[in-house]
C-alpha cells in the first residue's frame, strides 16, 4: 500500500489565520460539551459492569462506584 503524503494538508493548516473570536469560543463549548457527554456516558456504562468484567478491567467494584459517582464536569 502506498503511503499518502500529509505535508500539503499540514502546511495548508499551518498557513490559516487565528480563528475569530466567536468561532473560538463556539469551538471551546463544543469540545467542553463533547468531554462532558462522553464522560457521562462512559461512567454511567460503567456502572453497569459486573464485577467480573470490572475484575478483567483492573478495577474493583468500589472503584467504579467511585468512578461512576463522580459529575460529569469532573475531570
Amino acid at each position: 500500500m502506498a503511503q499518502t503524503s500529509h505535508a500539503p494538508h499540514l502546511a495548508f493548516l499551518g498557513n490559516e489565520t487565528a480563528l475569530a473570536p466567536q468561532a473560538a469560543v463556539a469551538l471551546y463549548v463544543a469540545v467542553v460539551l463533547t468531554k462532558w457527554s462522553t464522560r457521562y456516558r462512559t461512567r454511567r456504562a460503567l456502572a453497569k459492569l459486573d464485577p467480573h468484567l470490572l475484575k478483567d478491567v483492573g478495577i474493583t467494584p468500589a472503584e467504579a462506584r467511585a468512578e461512576a459517582a463522580r459529575r460529569f464536569w469532573r475531570g
